[in-house]
């Protein structure tokens, strides 16, 4: 499904990915974990079609996407849900809906509107809200409900628990794992490490922009001293 080889971003003069590989498998679940600034949201975003690389590949459902722009991502079945959730605050929660269904033909819009209304209840409640006045665990539903309004063949999410409460993390949780049972292929970057290892089929820790370990959920979670020293106790 996506396939990411070589891959170096800079910022200017500074590196923040150096010859990063990553394989994501047609319904897998996938975790990108490691400490602040190692360069996992730049990862997503360089994938997303948000930056540039200086060199390396992203190949995505078997074509060479390297450096495409976001909307044409996105109409190839790629959809990101940002760190920060990033919502249209003055619309309504159906309206910011209706923009992540843009992509999708017409006819299909109201049958994927009513699927989320059923996936996510305390949207469904809200429709008419705007999205500024959601919580900050109803916004997440929402930014995430937007992407799936796509009808993505690869969810990428970026930090989905960050700043919720404990109870709003679970809910999180229990809605990827809702999402894996369905078959759904995710790219997951995720500050609560644990818990998003025991999930995912496999995982990738990066620290300074490089990958520096790989491997299941559980052979990463069993290394120790490799999980302390370059993910620290974050789950």
């Amino acid at each position: 499904m996506l396939d990411v080889a070589g891959l170096t971003t800079a910022y200017g003069a500074i590196t923040a990915l150096r010859d990063v590989d990553v394989h994501v498998g047609s319904g897998e679940v996938v975790a990108l974990v490691g400490p602040n600034g190692a360069g996992k949201t730049t990862l997503l975003a360089t994938i997303a079609g948000l930056l540039a690389p200086s060199s390396g590949t992203v190949t995505f459902d078997g074509a060479r996407v390297t450096g495409a722009p976001p909307e044409r991502l996105l109409r190839a079945g790629l959809a990101l849900v940002p760190e920060h959730r990033r919502s249209f605050a003055n619309l309504s929660v159906e309206e910011n809906l209706r923009i992540g269904g843009v992509t999708v033909p017409a006819a299909e819009r109201e049958p994927l509107l009513d699927e989320m209304a059923e996936r996510f209840p305390v949207l469904g409640e809200k429709w008419s809200n705007p999205a500024g006045y959601l919580s900050g665990g109803e916004a997440q539903q929402l930014a995430i409900a937007r992407a799936l309004m796509s009808r993505p063949k690869l969810l990428m999410m970026d930090e989905p628990t960050l700043g919720l409460a404990p109870v709003l993390v679970d809910a999180v949780f229990e809605l990827i794992e809702r999402l894996r049972e369905d078959g759904r292929t995710m790219l997951v970057v995720e500050q609560a490490a644990t818990r998003m290892l025991e999930l995912a089929d496999r995982g990738y820790v990066l620290r300074s922009g490089e990958v520096v370990a790989s491997g299941t959920g559980a052979e990463l979670l069993a290394r120790d001293d490799l999980f302390e020293t370059f993910v620290g106790p974050t789950g």
